[in-house]
């Protein structure tokens, strides 16, 4: 009902013409793109190509209220496999008080500073360049080169995915081969390769290869893993202690096979 709330909200600003529409737009794009990470889901996947064509600005440009209300028809029962993050409640209670106007000049925000945004182009982009050499070695794990890296920073500035600031800011993340990978996923073979040795010297419990097999399948979605949600949901759920109650003294070289993952990506 929230999701029918907001399309009506967002048809209405059409109608009206009302600045609130980009704000409304914003929400339905990033509601886009949590569904389009559950593209393995077969009910998602019907509806995949209304998912990234709502992404995109082509479908903004003219947009109307039937369009808008045939995607809140299409999409409405997908919603209930968003897992939304409890939050908790913030209660405040101080007075107002509006002070005498001012003009201020606003620096250091430009478009490209919205980083979903950003986020929502750089997949587009890579969709299409899936083939890449420097795409295909983040999705098989293998190492990537200084030159690969100037290869993807290359194509990215001439496609006009991004711009200097873009990349600039994406150093503090850990670089564009990491930002690549987080939204190309990993290969799932190339996944189940980085632990194929750990594996092999080793007489695993179901609990143990169940505790894997959920690694890996972050790592197929994601690219890579913080080695801290290992110790939480859903991982607590098979230990409370979540790796080291699993692996015990083993714990240690599941999260270095994890930072080697990560390092291959970060050249």
């Amino acid at each position: 009902r929230q999701f029918d709330a907001l399309m009506l909200r967002a048809q209405l600003a059409v109608l009206r013409a009302e600045s609130v529409f980009g704000g409304l737009r914003k929400k339905v794009v990033e509601i886009a793109g949590l569904l389009e990470e559950l593209s393995n889901v077969p009910m998602v996947d019907r509806e995949l190509e209304l998912i990234h064509e709502i992404q995109g600005d082509e479908f903004w440009q003219d947009v109307t209220a039937g369009m808008l209300e045939t995607v809140r028809r299409r999409l409405r029962e997908l919603l209930k496999l968003i897992e939304l993050k409890r939050r908790g409640v913030v209660y405040t209670d101080f007075e107002d008080v509006i002070g005498a106007a001012a003009e201020i000049e606003v620096r250091g925000i430009a478009a490209g500073a919205d980083m979903e945004r950003f986020r929502c182009k750089a997949r587009h982009f890579l969709r299409e360049h899936q083939d890449h050499i420097a795409v295909q070695k983040l999705r098989r794990n293998e190492p990537l080169t200084p030159t690969d890296l100037v290869e993807l920073e290359r194509i990215f500035l001439e496609a006009g995915v991004a711009d200097a600031a873009d990349l600039e800011r994406l150093q503090d993340a850990g670089g564009l081969g990491l930002f690549v990978r987080s939204l190309v996923g990993l290969d799932r073979e190339a996944a189940k390769a980085a632990f194929a040795g750990f594996i092999a010297g080793r007489r695993l419990s179901a609990s143990q290869i169940e505790f894997l097999n959920m690694v890996i399948d972050h790592l197929t979605d994601r690219g890579q893993m913080d080695p801290r949600l290992l110790y939480e949901s859903p991982f607590t759920d098979i230990d409370p202690s979540g790796v080291a109650g699993i692996f015990g003294a083993d714990a240690g070289a599941v999260i270095e096979i994890l930072d080697s993952v990560r390092r291959r990506a970060a050249a």
